[in-house]
């Protein structure tokens, strides 16, 4: 199993997760030239995916599913709540099934395990794809950690974890009081430190990979994204990756 993401931030979210000949994307944010051509840097054509699973209806994570998937004929896989909030986007589209939060299913080769997250949006989900024991946790586009969440991502070999924001930065910055209230409150987006705490709490005894994703143009730095989670890990910091908003990060194998 290989993984990499199109790009992560507030203007525009993908990844993709391969599996032999199975590709499944996760969330499109980009307009359709520019996923072809970010697929295009990891040589991908899009009609070599399999399908696309969406998180949640927020346009930095799904502007560009609508055209990638009528363009390529891809089916699309998404919560109730996250379609009857784009239906008038999604619901004319010729393949589309509606999820069970609670359910795992497959793709082809990749097998797919939706999961709740608290999130300011109709029915949010995030991720964890798997071949057979091997599996990565994805976990953006969230407020506050959960047992059910951690209890998800243990054991995974893997993990795409928010570093949105730093919080200090955060309450020092220029954002309204009231975003501030939004991006940092329990429905919001996970801050460094308490993605440090999420990820120390975790069994990662098999981890091989680790990303800080979604970081803030505004409100965060990737050092200190990075010192967070390689202090959680007791690790060096090169060890941690991150995902950017211009590359995302190139493929990444899970031996």
């Amino acid at each position: 199993m290989r993984f990499a993401s199109l790009g992560s931030g507030s203007e525009g979210n993908a990844l993709v997760v391969q599996v032999g000949r199975t590709c499944v994307l996760m969330d499109c944010g980009f307009n359709l030239a520019e996923t072809v051509a970010r697929l295009a840097r990891l040589g991908l054509a899009p009609g070599a995916l399999s399908g696309i699973v969406v998180t949640h209806e927020h346009g930095d994570h799904i502007a560009g599913v609508a055209r990638l998937a009528r363009k390529y004929s891809l089916p699309v896989w998404l919560t109730h709540g996250t379609l009857r909030a784009q239906f008038k986007t999604l619901g004319s589209l010729p393949d589309v099934s509606e999820i069970n939060p609670h359910d795992s299913f497959s793709i082809g080769e990749v097998q797919v395990q939706p999961y709740l997250v608290p999130h300011d949006a109709a029915e949010p989900v995030q991720y964890v794809f798997g071949e057979g024991a091997q599996r990565l946790g994805v976990l953006t586009d969230v407020g506050s950690s959960t047992p059910y969440i951690e209890q998800t991502l243990s054991g995974c070999a893997a993990l795409v974890l928010e570093c949105n924001h730093d919080a200090g930065l955060l309450a020092n910055g220029d954002y309204p009081f009231s975003l501030k209230q939004r991006v940092g409150g329990r429905f919001g987006h996970l801050n460094n430190a308490d993605s440090g705490q999420l990820l120390a709490r975790l069994d990662n005894s098999r981890l091989q990979h680790i990303v800080a994703a979604h970081l803030s143009r505004k409100n965060n730095t990737p050092q200190l994204a990075v010192r967070a989670l390689s202090t959680a890990l007791n690790c060096s910091e090169d060890w941690v990756g991150v995902a950017t908003q211009e590359d995302g990060f190139a493929w990444r194998e899970i031996l």
